[in-house]
């Protein structure tokens, strides 16, 4: 995206980004390298350095934690030592009320909006230890989470920035998904059904976007080495090599240098509507994740 104020090495510098759901995993990937990439990041989600969100009671006691690792506050931090600009705003993504003051603030403050990234998810909040089963055996509880406190986020957050983007007559909406080529997602049908809709949401907002010159996209990480993974395999972001199980994850910020590199293709509005695997675009844009590795596409 077309940046006034952009200097070598910072090809976000004067960008204004939203990232929702950044606490922690891929938010907090994407958000930190939007920051090295120059970028102002409004940090968004519910876990504060003085109170955590608390709805992750099941999946951390299947995890043996007992602090919930990441904060907003953490993250900024984080950018703002990449080379950003990092500001927290605490906002429960589920609530009308809260997202639509979270962009209120951003148009107060920064005056406009050029990139939204959609990456609040609940799925995780009902995670029973069982990630494949028949569909008849998957708790209800699963849809709500992932449908009513995932998908439904997307669309909340897209409402609320669209208008601004359209105002502006640019910007990118970015929602992360996982998509394989269109393959069943076998053993999760409440998880394949939740990333179809956001693969769909991505689709359907581009093609009304489009003619406004605001671009939708649809980004697919791999399997990705988030806080909750390391922990899952009793190892951590130093050691994750002595289990060959991790061999084929990646780290959360390869995702966040997909999400920079679109962020910063004066050109993509081209692919508006488009469903992008980090792994193509890390050979398409020239980029590595952390340990210098282009990390091959996760495929069923």
């Amino acid at each position: 995206m077309d940046n006034e104020e952009e200097t070598p090495g910072r090809p976000l510098q004067g960008c204004v980004a939203v990232v929702t759901g950044a606490s922690r995993g891929a938010g907090r990937g994407i958000a930190v390298e939007l920051g090295a990439a120059g970028a102002t990041v409004y940090v968004t989600g519910r876990s504060t350095r003085e109170r955590p969100a608390d709805t992750y009671g099941q999946l951390m006691a299947l995890s043996d934690l007992t602090v919930l690792p990441g904060s907003i506050d953490g993250t900024a931090d984080e950018v703002a030592r990449m080379g950003g600009r990092g500001i927290a705003v605490r906002c429960d993504h589920t609530s009308e009320e809260d997202v639509a003051a979270l962009f209120a603030r951003v148009e107060r403050e920064a005056g406009r909006i050029d990139l939204l990234v959609n990456n609040a998810w609940g799925g995780h909040e009902t995670f029973t230890g069982v990630f494949e089963a028949p569909f008849w055996e998957h708790p209800l509880s699963n849809w709500d989470s992932m449908f009513d406190r995932g998908v439904r986020n997307h669309l909340l957050a897209s409402r609320c920035a669209a208008p601004l983007m359209v105002r502006q007559k640019k910007g990118l909406i970015a929602t992360t998904t996982f998509w394989d080529r269109g393959h069943y997602l076998r053993g999760n049908l409440f998880y394949d059904l939740a990333k179809a809709s956001m693969t769909r949401l991505a689709f359907g907002m581009a093609q009304e976007l489009k003619p406004h010159r605001v671009a939708s996209v649809a980004v697919s990480p791999g399997w990705m080495r988030t806080e909750f993974v390391l922990v899952g395999h009793k190892t951590d972001e130093a050691h994750w090599r002595e289990r060959p199980e991790l061999a084929r994850t990646e780290s959360p910020r390869y995702l966040g240098r997909a999400i920079a590199a679109l962020a910063a293709d004066a050109r993509v509005l081209d692919r508006s509507g488009e469903v992008l695997r980090v792994a193509d675009l890390a050979r398409e844009y020239g980029f590595t994740d952390i340990d210098g590795r282009q990390v091959a596409a996760f495929e069923m």
